[in-house]
């Protein structure tokens, strides 16, 4: 709170964040039934985690934008650092790593945790949000992902929306990378030459092509065998809105395979409404055996945003 002019105290939130009144604690309690029934239908069990977690979970495998502008951080009393937390998998990770060898593989594991980020307050981003994270853990093979972008194809569903309402855009991390690799490109590059690949659009595109040249990029991402095993899978099971998106590479280093985004197909909303992928070395960090693991999160904001733009029942 800050003070006023009179020296009162404002009524006003924190900047970013939501009060809840009764009639939006009603249409947050409504997303989040949503969320748990599917999740659950799908056999997820949920966990939870402290918001609070030491600063250096999130910076060896985080997004750098997160890391260095918008994560809440502060010393605690023991001179600590500590970071509100910006976004959930990490601490999923942390979780496994501790109990791997006494945790019975495959996990589906859900999570409705709030986030903090130091973000500019606009449509669909707040400072402080809530996400459904779902993930599959101890799964390699393409059916982890058939499952994962199934639950979320039947969340989007349940929420009433059509699959002509939204896109499910698939993208392929992991051949990218294996493409650096068999051009020789030092991997100190590959984080500029995702960052670039992901600017498509944002950014005047012969100077990101010019970019992505002077790095050395010079092949054509076309779809993989992978992803077009992995959207026949999807059609079989009734996920049809899927298309292949070279320049879907998601923000996070951790991610090493395939990546998706679902997005918001209605001319006053065209967005990204949220994504993941598939993650199969973050449990190194730790020191122990790695996991393959797919998951996705999907936030409150642009749910309740999506549900509003389409006229979609709010609670």
């Amino acid at each position: 709170m800050q003070a006023s002019e009179k020296g009162k105290l404002s009524t006003e939130p924190y900047k970013g964040v939501r009060d809840f009144y009764p009639e939006d604690m009603a249409v947050q309690n409504y997303i989040f039934s949503v969320w748990r029934t599917v999740a659950e239908k799908f056999g997820y069990e949920e966990y939870a985690a402290s918001l609070l977690e030491p600063v250096e979970l999130y910076r060896s495998k985080g997004s750098d934008e997160i890391v260095n502008e918008q994560m809440f951080t502060f010393k605690d009393r023991g001179d600590r650092e500590v970071a509100l937390r910006p976004e959930m998998t990490p601490s999923l990770a942390r979780m496994v790593a501790a109990k791997r060898k006494s945790l019975k593989f495959p996990l589906r594991w859900y999570s409705i945790p709030n986030c903090f980020r130091y973000e500019r307050p606009q449509r669909g981003r707040r400072r402080e949000h809530w996400q459904l994270n779902a993930d599959l853990v101890g799964i390699a093979g393409v059916e982890a992902e058939v499952e994962i972008i199934s639950l979320a194809h039947h969340i989007m569903k349940e929420f009433g929306a059509d699959d002509s309402d939204f896109e499910i855009r698939i993208g392929a991390k992991g051949i990218i990378t294996e493409k650096l690799n068999q051009k020789n490109i030092s991997e100190e590059h590959h984080k500029k030459i995702f960052q670039l690949i992901d600017k498509k659009g944002k950014m005047p595109e012969e100077e990101r092509m010019l970019e992505l040249k002077n790095l050395g990029v010079d092949f054509e991402i076309t779809e993989s065998a992978h992803v077009k095993q992995l959207r026949v899978l999807l059609t079989k099971k009734g996920v049809k809105n899927t298309e292949f998106d070279p320049h879907i590479v998601r923000g996070f280093d951790y991610y090493t395979g395939m990546v998706f985004e679902v997005f918001d197909t209605h001319e006053e909303n065209r967005r990204s409404l949220f994504g993941g992928g598939r993650y199969d070395n973050l449990l190194e960090m730790f020191g122990v055996e790695p996991v393959p693991t797919v998951g996705f999160g999907m936030g409150d904001v642009t749910i309740r945003d999506f549900l509003e733009t389409h006229g979609l029942r709010l609670k």
